[in-house]
């Protein structure tokens, strides 16, 4: 099941994107680890330009993904922002559904171009990324203040 975020769903995906960085190693200052929304996710995806979704597995938050505005960015241009799933929850079709309806729900704010940063040997959401179109960019965009980020994508809405 996947919805939107509510504000009970803050502290689990606070551990979900901390445990998940850390399988990583994306841990300290430039990356997302440290941005200050990941103990409240509710209230920062809470705007009229931005969305947030939960997936649920047996009746526990597994993961989520939204997007919002690019910071520093071009108008138009969303990111899609804190998207993770437990180890336990990929490979099932979970990150597509989170994928496929955080580009619905850019497409319907009004935004035109989907933007995202991730890392080089996050390998599963790289080709995630790419299966649904998602263009690999040299350089980032905007300043998410993720400058430890090593791979970058746009995708056309």
């Amino acid at each position: 099941m996947i919805r939107p975020i509510l504000p009970g769903d803050d502290e689990a995906m606070a551990a979900i994107i901390r445990q998940v960085m850390t399988e990583y190693g994306a841990v300290g200052e430039g990356y997302s680890i440290v941005d200050p929304e990941v103990d409240s996710m509710s209230s920062a995806y809470s705007g009229p330009d931005a969305a947030y979704f939960v997936a649920l597995l047996d009746g526990r938050v597994v993961g989520g993904a939204g997007v919002g505005p690019l910071v520093g960015g071009p108008d138009g241009v969303c990111e899609l922002k804190k998207m993770y799933l437990v180890s336990d929850a990929r490979g099932h079709g979970i990150g597509r559904k989170l994928l496929t309806l955080c580009l619905d729900a850019a497409h319907d704010l009004g935004y035109k171009t989907c933007y995202l940063e991730t890392l080089t040997h996050m390998t599963e959401a790289r080709s995630l990324y790419e299966s649904v179109g998602f263009e690999q960019r040299g350089s980032p965009l905007g300043a998410t203040g993720h400058y430890k980020c090593d791979g970058w994508y746009t995708l056309d809405l």
